[in-house]
């Protein structure tokens, strides 16, 4: 099949196959007349690397799991790794969020935010807050 109805059966344009190909992700075959040429094997890779991109996975990452995706000898520990990482990272990054969304629940709660000067949001920004928070 040609790279329009790969994208189409896939999810993804066109321009982004074609940057899978550039960095050796997908590397389809072509036609006498330069036309690449999609098989069930190709697609396979394809649809890993969109399911890859909407999970958010680095393009390393989602190199490392199509080459063990393509390994039938490989152990599922491998595959864990990978994804237990990102899961990780995630989690230390949502830790970070509930922080931050802590603090700025705090500032919000304690400024009285009417007509007068005084506000604990500004005090806190230049290093006056009062209380740890």
């Amino acid at each position: 099949m040609n790279i329009g109805r790969a994208g189409q059966q896939s999810g993804l344009c066109a321009k982004t196959i074609r940057y899978d190909e550039e960095v050796n992700l997908v590397v389809p075959e072509r036609r006498t007349n330069g036309c690449r040429t999609y098989d069930s094997r190709d697609m396979h890779k394809i649809r890993v690397l969109q399911r890859a991109r909407n999970l958010s996975l680095s393009i390393g990452d989602s190199r490392l799991l199509l080459i063990l995706y393509e390994d039938r000898e490989r152990v599922s520990v491998d595959v864990k790794s990978i994804v237990g990482t990102y899961f990780a990272e995630i989690d230390g990054k949502f830790a970070g969020l509930q922080s931050l969304r802590d603090v700025l629940a705090y500032l919000v709660c304690a400024c009285r935010g009417d007509e007068l000067p005084d506000c604990p949001i500004l005090d806190d920004l230049v290093g006056e807050a009062g209380p740890e928070h």
